[in-house]
């Protein structure tokens, strides 16, 4: 063989090699993820100037868009009952079925109010699709972020504030901070974000999907909103809601002998009870609601609960226990190993399978 036909032989060898590593997704999760966004505030203060799929994507950009296989986006202006379910989510659960998306199984890695979108699409999802003759998408979890499953007292307020039945400095503060200054009705998912709303949409779906809790603590808004919010609170959601708690509480923690920062002590007030099939996997007071789901470290995050089961698979995190002071002083803290170093989201998407 001439030097030159081997120089020829080996660029296609190289050349073939390197089109089978790009033939191959970024990813390589055993279940594919499905994004679900939260509320877009912008969408309430502008509806006429709304792009809800261009928004959906923007939503993610900073960490999961590039990690995830699809999404499903929705307006804020609408009602989970109404158009959102219609419009919006029922023709995207009829392009995930069709392109047999779930056939394996997939994640819906949520943030805020998308934990109350996914919960409805489980409640709902199986009926529907068979009845159009189409095969149900194979959930096997959620990966919720800073859920407002259990509702929000801001929009509780919001909605009565501005239907004119309550105002004050505070609250004007509040809700300009939480939603801006545009606002000046009560429309679409405010009202599915009401407490009471909220916990009857859906309360008990029929499918026993996994719903893992990513809890966080954070301050945000110059702690003008935390006021109005029950216990512990990441600044938009409380507690009670991003834990998954069966009641509506003022709750400090999601475990019973774990503090949001870390610390292992007793907690008197944390959650007791959980709506069903909610795991509280993670919690941080590093994180705040609007952080928890972007590329950004903000620091430590600790651990809840501990090898729960998804399809089979047992999840959890590795741990690395830190100790403080001394005698009367001592403190013990426990940190989900590498939060030192990656975000939540990066911390997340690492034990998604």
């Amino acid at each position: 063989m001439s030097h030159n036909q081997y120089t020829l032989n080996l660029r296609v060898m190289l050349a073939a090699g390197l089109m089978l590593l790009m033939s191959f997704p970024a990813t390589s999760k055993d279940y594919k993820i499905i994004l679900i966004h939260g509320l877009q505030v912008s969408q309430i203060t502008n509806k006429a100037g709304s792009d809800v799929i261009n928004d959906g994507q923007t939503y993610w950009q900073s960490y999961w868009h590039s990690r995830a296989d699809e999404r499903i986006d929705w307006p804020a202006y609408e009602r989970i009952e109404g158009k959102i379910a219609t419009d919006w989510v029922w023709p995207k659960l009829k392009q995930i079925s069709g392109s047999n998306l779930c056939e394996q199984g997939c994640v819906f890695v949520t943030h805020s109010t998308g934990d109350l979108v996914a919960r409805y699409i489980i409640d709902n999802q199986e009926n529907w699709l068979l009845n159009a003759g189409l095969e149900p998408l194979n959930i096997v979890a959620t990966f919720d972020l800073a859920g407002a499953g259990g509702g929000s007292e801001l929009a509780d307020v919001a909605v009565s504030a501005l239907a004119g039945a309550a105002w004050s400095p505070a609250i004007e503060a509040a809700l300009t901070w939480w939603l801006g200054s545009h606002v000046t009705e009560a429309v679409g998912v405010l009202h599915d974000l009401k407490v009471n709303n909220a916990r009857k949409l859906a309360p008990l779906p029929d499918t026993r999907v996994p719903r893992l809790r990513f809890v966080a603590d954070g301050n945000a808004y110059l702690g003008l909103t935390g006021g109005f919010l029950k216990g512990n609170d990441d600044s938009v959601v409380a507690s009670h809601s991003s834990c998954g708690a069966s009641s509506v509480r003022a709750f400090g923690s999601c475990h019973g002998y774990t503090d949001t920062d870390g610390r292992l002590h007793v907690q008197r007030d944390a959650v007791t009870g959980f709506m069903p099939y909610h795991y509280p996997l993670m919690m941080s007071d590093s994180y705040s609601h609007n952080e928890i789901q972007d590329a950004q470290r903000r620091g430590n995050v600790t651990i809840a609960m501990d090898n729960i089961k998804v399809a089979g698979n047992t999840l959890g995190f590795n741990t690395v226990d830190e100790t403080t002071g001394a005698w009367l002083w001592k403190k013990q803290y426990r940190y989900i190993k590498d939060s030192d170093k990656l975000s939540a989201s990066a911390l997340i998407y690492n034990v998604i399978p």
